[in-house]
């Protein structure tokens, strides 16, 4: 017999309140709750209790407290991951991350879903489905990203977007529901060239 945990990653109704997982969520509480009362000088203290909670090979992942997850250990992350303030991750099935990807203040990943008829849903049968995130993503303030969905690489959701399908790679998206806006170009590298390279002379004529 497969265990409710088993069912759960798999993507399959399980009951959330088997003692195994509700055992798993008391200790990932746990963890949250000793790095949402950290202090801002406490680094060192915060990236053990992140290296405990989640899945980060790097181990240079950082959110600002406080952040809120379910399990922490469904939670894969890339090089160079920041969340702002107020991050929310329901990680009932894993949610994976790449390289150099930023969450505004107030983003929330749900894995987790119900069953529209109540009469299932009511008997604490749930199930998840996985959110993937590519590379250099920036995801803006509030916006939510709603279970199975996959974001490409090299994209923006603009502020309170609700993201409930896949977005492909180098695209601007917003809205809600969200959806493309536009394609990012080589005259945005090229702009955003610039100003860096404004910004350069602005250091240098300090010196």
């Amino acid at each position: 017999m497969t265990s409710e945990r088993t069912e759960m990653l798999a993507g399959r109704l399980y009951y959330s309140p088997d003692p195994e997982l509700v055992a798993l969520r008391k200790q990932a509480k746990q963890q949250v709750y000793q790095y949402n009362q950290t202090a801002p000088d406490q680094g060192e203290r915060r990236s053990e209790i992140l290296a405990e909670l989640i899945d980060c090979p790097s181990q240079d992942a950082y959110f600002e407290v406080p952040m809120r997850m379910d399990y922490g250990h469904n939670v894969h992350v890339g090089r160079n991951f920041y969340a702002n303030y107020d991050a929310i991750l329901l990680d009932v099935a894993p949610i994976t991350i790449g390289d150099n990807v930023m969450l505004a203040p107030r983003v929330s990943l749900y894995t987790a879903g119900h069953p529209v008829v109540a009469s299932v849903r009511n008997t604490d049968l749930e199930y998840g489905h996985p959110i993937t995130i590519g590379d250099n993503v920036w995801l803006g303030g509030n916006v939510v990203v709603c279970p199975g969905v996959t974001i490409g690489s090299n994209v923006v959701v603009g502020a309170g977007a609700v993201v409930t399908k896949d977005l492909p790679d180098n695209v601007v998206a917003a809205g809600v529901p969200a959806r493309v806006i536009r394609p990012i170009t080589a005259a945005d590298e090229a702009y955003w060239q610039g100003e860096q390279a404004q910004w350069r002379e602005h250091l240098t004529s300090k010196d």
